[in-house]
């Protein structure tokens, strides 16, 4: 088919594109490919990602599912002119049936940037496609959760975690510290050819640069260089591989930098600009050895390469779900407001992989697990994953705090450091570099920091070195506990980072004692990891909670959050340019429950069924004449509403005001997400019921229907940040996309977050930012 037959074709008959000039379907078929498909052959797969949406040319294919049996059921019938993809493309879940041809098959596959590009910024293609959207969806509805987990089982990479990008390239990685520089070359198409080198620039006179290829290593001294000169180093050193391995400046596309502290400013990766450089030199107050350095790496990469994007990676961002009771300090509250002195903790990228990792290992969706992440390496450091949330972590306001680590101190009574200012006349940097650099195990063995010299030592019996290792894994177990019971369960615990990944004996001792938690290592597995490559399961065949091991690469992962960040970006810079005026209205949700059937009859009386009362926001749901009342360990709330129509299962939504009176301490959750949530009994005028579970604090979050999501740029489950109108303008942050067709546009936060920040039902918001896209 001539390129003038399928432009005649797509203005014809493909309704998709009938709002379209010739010129556009000329651009969009010049930038897509035809592709042939045999009657049976399977044209995308459950498990896929949604790169390409496909127009039928000519012939007919089906839209079907396969169950656990092998049998497959047809869902949908596509024929000429139909496209399908879509729903992968806006969700960004995974391709959720399979589509095979049903004869011989010509289909135009359109690349997702041009989808992005070209279609979404037509009005009345977006339009089409809402309801095309909103047909499939709801075709699938009944059974989106076992879909969602048979596409994860199926997928290779179900959560992008691969650099590999449409656009060749390579991305570079910057990791500037006072004394090494790390640095990380990656190839969006040959994964195989990471570069790894570090930089030690701990004599002033000479400079140690190592080099690494997969297993092979070359390593060269040079005199030392001003930082300015950090790219003609990297481009003299990578060049020790030859000439196929040398950094070329006009192949880099993108450039990562790893920043220690965000504060609270910033809740994700970011594209740099100079405002987001100010707020990194402002934050240098936290972080006064590190941010500065980075500053000055993050000016040097932007004056050699000033035609890419540049991305600033925090160690600080991904723990901004902290909720206010786990980041506090017992210190008066004004120094939280005024200095913002709180917990940020540390590892933010590497706690995040692990989680990511660790949901695709078990081929489950993170959203339904409880992780314990601990990253033991240089730095300690332990982070409880809620379903995917920090919810809370070991390290502070510096990554000082929590574990006893290699050199530092970790948690260390206040008073101490007062004692040693009076008493020893120690001044401010002598007791920083006592903290970080002389503590730890190093200052309780007096051997070293390395875990193999002090395992080394402890194997001949040496007191000191047994003291540091066994205080080291005590600590380690002993947090673990603590955020099992801080979450209310565990289904997965991982250990990472340098000591995490080497030592049998770190693993072995942390989880000794914790087979009532479910924690049940396999001895033998965990003595012989062999070459740990990805990931490595170590619990046995029949524990409860999955034991991991899971690789960790610095400089990677801030590859992989540099390309996220960019994609982010590019969608919210196309939002704004399309939807500057588009408000999403905010309303305040009071406390309120939602009833199962069964529990209606014991509150109600047999057969008793909800009665409407009026309307709510979103199209289908109701409030109800009906009340309850909430009773809990410690008191009591009287005169809940009942909304409706019933669902599955009980669920009690309720603010941080109510969980005292009751005396309860539920989780931030997504709606219906139930799982180790406190109960409590509800009271009705005919009876009472008791719940085991199902009280939740809802977190903050956006109705949408695909339509919506479409103008917006945006997919089920995305994490953005909201700016609300108002006396004075608030940002917030962590508020979830929901995306259904059944739902109306609007913002929800409960009343203790709508009275603080004086918000009222009708004020307007608007998405400043993509936080997250899983």
């Amino acid at each position: 088919m001539s390129d003038a037959d399928l432009k005649r074709f797509f203005l014809e008959q493909v309704r998709l594109f009938e709002s379209f000039s010739a010129d556009r379907v000329d651009e969009i078929v010049a930038a897509s490919r035809l592709e042939t498909y045999e009657g049976n052959e399977a044209i995308i797969e459950t498990g896929d990602e949604g790169r390409f949406l496909g127009v039928v040319v000519s012939g007919v294919a089906e839209i079907s599912l396969t169950d656990n049996t092998g049998t497959r059921s047809v869902i949908g019938q596509l024929g000429e002119g139909d496209v399908f993809g879509v729903l992968s493309l806006m969700t960004g879940e995974r391709i959720a049936a399979d589509v095979i041809a049903g004869s011989r098959c010509f289909v135009l596959m359109i690349p997702r940037e041009i989808f992005h590009t070209q279609i979404l910024t037509n009005p009345k293609a977006v339009a089409y496609l809402s309801r095309l959207l909103t047909e499939r969806t709801r075709a699938m509805s009944q059974d989106a959760g076992k879909l969602q987990r048979r596409a994860l089982a199926n997928a290779d990479d179900p959560y992008a975690l691969s650099l590999a990008t449409d656009t060749p390239g390579k991305v570079v990685v910057l990791n500037v510290g006072i004394s090494q520089i790390h640095f990380g070359i990656y190839d969006t198409r040959d994964l195989g050819s990471d570069i790894h080198g570090v930089i030690d620039n701990v004599d002033d006179r000479i400079a140690k640069i190592s080099v690494s290829v997969g297993p092979h290593t070359r390593t060269l001294e040079r005199p030392a260089f001003p930082l300015a000169d950090l790219f003609l180093v990297m481009q003299e050193t990578t060049r020790l591989f030859g000439d196929a391995f040398a950094l070329h400046l006009q192949d880099v596309t993108a450039v990562g930098h790893r920043v220690v502290h965000g504060g609270s400013k910033f809740a994700s990766s970011v594209v740099i600009t100079p405002a987001v450089i100010a707020d990194i030199e402002a934050l240098s107050v936290f972080a006064p050895l590190h941010n500065p350095v980075n500053v000055d790496g993050i000016r040097v990469a932007m004056q050699q390469l000033p035609g890419v994007a540049h991305v600033a990676v925090f160690d600080t961002a991904f723990h901004q779900t902290l909720p206010p009771y786990a980041y506090l300090y017992g210190l008066p509250y004004y120094l939280y407001k005024q200095d913002g002195i709180r917990r940020y903790g540390f590892h933010g990228t590497s706690h995040r992989y692990v989680s990511l990792k660790a949901a695709e290992v078990l081929k489950r969706p993170l959203g339904e697990l409880e992780i314990v992440s601990c990253h033991l390496g240089i730095g300690a450091s332990v982070c409880a994953i809620d379903h995917g949330r920090s919810v809370d972590t070991t390290m502070g306001m510096t990554p000082t705090d929590g574990l006893i680590m290699p050199s530092r101190s970790g948690s260390i009574d206040p008073a101490v450091m007062i004692h040693l200012l009076q008493h020893h006349g120690m001044s401010p940097d002598q007791l920083s570099n006592l903290i970080n650099t002389e503590s730890g195990m190093k200052g309780i063995s007096g051997i070293s920091s390395d875990i193999a010299e002090i395992e080394a030592a402890a194997a001949e019996g040496h007191h000191r070195a047994l003291l540091a290792h066994k205080a080291f894994c005590y600590q380690v177990r002993k947090n673990i506990g603590a955020y099992v019971a801080a979450m209310g369960g565990i289904d997965v615990l991982t250990f990472t980072g340098d000591i995490g990944e080497t030592s049998a004996t770190v693993r072995s001792l942390a989880c000794q004692g914790l087979g009532y938690m479910g924690i049940k290592l396999d001895e033998e597995k965990n003595r012989n990891l062999g070459t740990l490559g990805a990931c490595k399961v170590i619990s046995t065949d029949d524990s409860p909670v999955t034991v991991l091991v899971i690789a960790n690469d610095d400089e990677r992962l801030v590859a992989w959050e540099t390309l996220r960040a960019i994609e982010r970006n590019e969608l919210i810079v196309a939002m704004k340019q399309d939807q500057a005026d588009a408000p999403i209205p905010v309303e305040i949700s009071a406390h309120h429950v939602h009833l199962a059937q069964a529990d209606v009859e014991k509150l109600f009386g047999p057969g008793h069924q909800l009665t409407p009362e009026h309307e709510l926001s979103q199209p289908g749901q109701f409030a109800c004449a009906e009340k309850v009342h909430l009773v809990g360990p410690k008191g009591r709330i009287a005169n809940v509403r009942v909304l409706g129509p019933t669902r599955k299962e009980t669920q009690v939504e309720i603010a941080m005001t109510e969980q005292f009176k009751l005396g309860v301490q539920p989780p931030i959750r997504q709606s219906g997400d139930l799982a180790n949530t406190p109960g409590l009994t509800l009271e009705g005028p005919y009876g009472s019921t008791t719940i085991e579970r199902g009280v939740i604090c809802a977190q903050r979050h956006i109705h949408m229907s695909p339509e919506d999501a479409l103008r917006f740029r945006v997919r089920d489950n995305y994490v953005v940040r909201v700016r609300v109108e108002g006396e004075r303008e608030l940002i917030f942050g962590d508020v979830v996309v929901r995306v259904n067709p059944a739902f109306r546009l609007a913002m929800h936060i409960d009343t203790d977050e709508g009275n603080a920040a004086n918000i009222r039902t009708g004020m307007r918001g608007y998405i400043e930012e993509i936080q997250s896209r899983y």
